[in-house]
């Protein structure tokens, strides 16, 4: 037990290791220029504001009869022109006059309120109020959707429809986005058989990590270098990351980072490769052999062997500082739940448990149903409606109604 103290003494904890990762300063990021369509998914690399407003000019919200609001006590007012949308209509509306006005079009001079057609009868030239309407209605304001020189998108955001819709309004051809990053991925261990390999005896296994990795990073915009496997060879696995930090921002490593006779990876990134060791060992379950370190303006992360711990600490470390080099607002999507059956607190250390998550009567609700108990080796556990439940370092057995913090998956 006093061994096991002074081994976990030097671990620091979840929230002390969130803090390095915070203050990482990742900056002077590249950028590119795409054609506005092309920027899909991909982050924002400059402040959006408007040119001019929008609409310029005051313009009808639908269909109906541009008038001025005081004739509607007339009861009846004479049609003098149409308005169709994409024309300038000379005429102007004045005492006891209409203009027929379309949607889009513009307000005729003189008027300032718009009634609809189904509030009126038309009959010969004139048009007969049936029901009334306040000032001012169906016209669009200058600058109702954006005002000249206002910010409408902030550098760093994710660009989805909505803001290529408003860039196009914009008359934006082209915008600046931040370049994907690159990551390299790569999996260790002697034992460990590639997907497709044939297994030549008891002892191999068949990893997943490399590709359930690869699939996340991608998710999330990066560009993907598969390393593929490497055997526990210190030559090997010294050459590979070499490679790996030279064509890449990012160097994910699975495996090799215990402390077994085999576990190379730790020592070849601090000994070989001489990486500033920001952090080894986190005081969490799973992954908490985490070997976190940085050469130049690159960083190599080696993650545990397990497929749910490699996965977890993939999600707790890697995605952070994927979204500073892709110079997104992004995090972690952290929200408040409601677990729905008594759950223990297994151990001391912060713990990242999966579990089933769903929205219902306004709130997130967390169960186990379907879970399985074992190692950290369980990956068939993040299938279904994942989250992770977040337990913090001490923290006590949870009730059933209790609330609890869970990352979005």
């Amino acid at each position: 037990m006093i061994c096991y103290y002074l081994f976990m003494k030097k671990f620091i904890t979840y929230n002390e290791s969130l803090e390095i990762l915070n203050e990482l300063d990742i900056s002077n990021l590249s950028t590119q220029k795409l054609f506005v369509t092309d920027a899909l998914n991909r982050i924002l690399a400059e402040d959006i504001k408007a040119s001019e407003n929008s609409p310029a000019y005051e313009t009808s919200g639908m269909d109906g009869y541009a008038i001025r609001h005081e004739d509607l006590q007339l009861g009846k007012i004479k049609i003098i022109d149409k308005n169709p949308a994409g024309t300038v209509v000379e005429s102007s509306v004045s005492n006891g006059a209409t203009i027929k006005t379309f949607t889009g079009s513009l307000m005729p001079t003189g008027s300032d309120t718009l009634i609809p057609i189904e509030n009126v009868t038309v009959e010969g030239d004139f048009i007969i109020i049936n029901e009334v309407v306040p000032k001012g209605f169906a016209v669009r304001e200058i600058g109702e959707n954006y005002k000249e020189n206002e910010l409408l998108i902030k550098k760093g955001t994710f660009i989805d429809f909505a803001q290529i819709g408003v860039m196009a309004s914009l008359n934006i051809v082209q915008v600046k986005v931040y370049l994907q990053p690159n990551i390299a991925i790569a999996c260790t261990g002697s034992e460990i058989l590639d997907v497709g390999e044939v297994q030549t005896n008891e002892a191999q296994i068949r990893s997943s990590n490399h590709l359930t990795l690869e699939a996340i990073a991608k998710q999330y915009g990066a560009n993907v270098l598969q390393m593929g496997i490497v055997e526990d060879d210190k030559e090997s696995i010294t050459n590979l990351l070499k490679v790996a930090l030279q064509k890449s921002d990012i160097v994910v490593t699975t495996g090799g980072v215990s402390v077994g006779d085999y576990d190379y990876v730790k020592d070849i990134i601090k000994d070989e490769l001489e990486c500033e060791v920001l952090f080894q060992g986190v005081l969490i379950k799973p992954g908490r052999h985490i070997l976190f370190a940085k050469k130049g303006n690159k960083y190599i992360i080696g993650l545990p062997g397990f497929a749910y711990s490699s996965t977890v600490t993939f999600i707790l470390y890697i995605l952070p500082l994927l979204f500073k080099f892709k110079g997104s607002n992004e995090s972690l999507n952290i929200v408040d739940a409601i677990i729905d059956e008594n759950f223990p607190k297994k151990g001391k250390l912060t713990t990242f448990t999966a579990c089933n998550v769903n929205f219902k009567e306004g709130s997130y609700h967390i169960d186990f149903e379907g879970k399985k108990h074992g190692t950290s080796a369980i990956l068939t556990n993040m299938l279904g409606s994942p989250a992770l439940l977040v337990q913090d370092e001490g923290s006590s057995n949870l009730t059933k109604g209790d609330n609890v913090k869970v990352i979005l998956l």
